[in-house]
């Protein structure tokens, strides 16, 4: 999330400051939050669905809301790129792990 956030940052010459991060990064984090408690994603953490799932939408559609309710606004383009950004990262690399998992389980 927070490589998301100073990726972000950086890319469009807001700052890397601590607090700069904070200020964008806490909304996805409560997000974040708010989706892994929803699906109980501490039962089983490493699964696409539902932790990843719950982790991907959680943390861009309530921490897309959670943002506008704070006032710092969004743009079509950036919940594209929020979306698409944290679902590679959420639940892209619980696919790969289970991609190599099933091979070690297969070749051994």
């Amino acid at each position: 999330m927070l490589a998301f956030v100073a990726i972000g940052r950086h890319t469009h010459h807001d700052g890397d400051s601590v607090a700069g991060i904070w200020h964008t990064a806490w909304p996805f984090l409560a997000g974040l939050a708010i989706g892994l408690t929803a699906v109980r994603a501490w039962q089983r953490p490493l699964s696409i669905a539902p932790a990843g799932i719950g982790a991907w939408l959680g943390a861009a559609a309530a921490g897309m809301l959670i943002r506008v309710l704070a006032g710092q606004g969004t743009a079509l383009d950036f919940i594209g790129v929020t979306l698409a950004f944290l679902a590679l990262f959420l639940i892209g690399w619980r696919v790969a792990a289970q991609i190599v998992a099933t091979r070690l389980r297969a070749a051994g």
